[in-house]
């Protein structure tokens, strides 16, 4: 999530290798992320090769918000 909130969207090669996955842990996590309703999957064909891009929704920035407010609460509850 914090990658693809830096970017308007990532193809799937691209997420695998900044996020140093397998490409079968980064499946499951994206659907499991899609079902969530926070990333958009599309999936083509380029040059007769698939091509699986990614793309943040609205729903997943307030949900990736929520989560860094929630860790910044976290931290600063001890200061």
């Amino acid at each position: 999530m914090s990658l693809l909130i830096s970017v308007k969207e990532a193809d799937f090669t691209f997420i695998r290798e900044k996020t140093n996955s397998t490409a079968g842990n980064l499946s499951v996590q994206v659907q499991k992320l899609k079902d969530a309703g926070y990333i958009e999957v599309n999936k083509q064909f380029k040059d007769n090769y698939p091509l699986t891009t990614c793309k943040i929704t609205p729903q997943g920035v307030d949900a990736f918000d929520a989560y860094v407010k929630a860790l910044q609460g976290y931290l600063n509850m001890g200061k």
